[in-house]
């Protein structure tokens, strides 16, 4: 299909769309005159059956209102539709015959780049493994008598420490004291509460009971 064919559908589509957007406009507003009518008839008679016949038809009108919006917003999806596929279709024949450029420009070169970067590499790691050899072997003697040291100076520190700080029992004892401060505070505002609750109660009861009178008289 060519593009100027696409193009006439489209158009021939939206006109299809706006036409029948304006058949359902016209009617809504016989709907609507409707709705007028029968309010006029249920004022005038007053008659429950007029009154609910009317609400009837309001809320139906109020719903068809709602599905004549949700009508326009698809019609204006679809008009949108037509440019958003035509920018969608130039992107991908953009990147294709970017990918075929690549295809015969860009991997040929690559491909030469690579056999050089490979022997250059080769030549690096074996310097590099040396290097690395060297440096790990003064490494190694330095961290194991690093090492030897630190463990020798924790083990002795470890040794003169007792198993419990007086810090910790302190802290215990001081953790315990304020747990049980908390639960008497806690426990002082619960009663204080239950009392307030129950003369809220009562109160509440005695003012049903009164206004039951009050009924009753």
């Amino acid at each position: 299909m060519s593009k100027e064919t696409e193009k006439d559908t489209e158009l021939e589509k939206e006109e299809n769309t706006s036409a029948e957007s304006e058949e359902v406009k016209e009617a809504a507003d016989t709907a609507e005159n409707a709705t007028e009518d029968t309010e006029k008839k249920a004022e005038e008679s007053g008659a429950q059956e007029d009154a609910q016949a009317y609400n009837d038809l309001a809320n139906l009108c109020s719903r068809f209102e709602k599905k004549l919006h949700d009508l326009e917003l698809t019609r204006m999806i679809s008009i949108q539709m037509g440019p958003q596929t035509r920018l969608l279709q130039n992107n991908d024949t953009l990147m294709l015959e970017k990918i075929q450029s690549s295809l015969v420009n860009t991997i040929p070169l690559w491909k030469s780049q690579m056999v050089l970067a490979l022997g250059l590499e080769h030549g690096r790691q074996a310097t590099a493994a040396q290097t690395a050899v060297t440096d790990m072997t003064n490494q190694l003697l330095q961290k194991n008598a690093d090492l030897l040291k630190m463990g020798t100076i924790e083990t002795a520190k470890e040794a003169e420490r007792s198993v419990v700080s007086i810090e910790t029992l302190q802290h215990t004892n001081q953790q315990l004291i304020s747990t049980f401060d908390e639960v008497m505070r806690i426990q002082t505002e619960g009663s204080q509460k239950r009392k307030e609750a129950e003369a809220e109660l009562g109160r509440i009861e005695g003012e049903l009971k009164q206004k039951l009178l009050e009924l009753r008289g």
